[in-house]
């Protein structure tokens, strides 16, 4: 008998990817309505620094967690 294993935390890798798409893809678009805000975000890095967070929260997630017991 041979168990399928699947690997962990692939599900959370790619919902953070796509949360950072998105929020990329909207403060894009605000920004071309309100040039303020694009201002904001061009001379700070604040989006840089929220990616690096979320996929460190992520990674530390996913090496903390368990494995099921047999």
């Amino acid at each position: 008998m041979v168990e399928e294993t699947r690997a962990i935390g692939w599900r959370q890798v790619l919902m953070v990817a796509g949360i950072a798409v998105a929020a990329v893809l909207v403060v894009a678009a605000i920004s071309i309505f309100v040039p303020a805000v694009g201002d904001v975000f061009a001379g700070t890095p604040i989006l840089v620094i929220v990616l690096v967070a979320a996929t460190a929260f992520v990674l530390w997630g996913i090496a903390t967690r368990r494995p099921p017991e047999p």
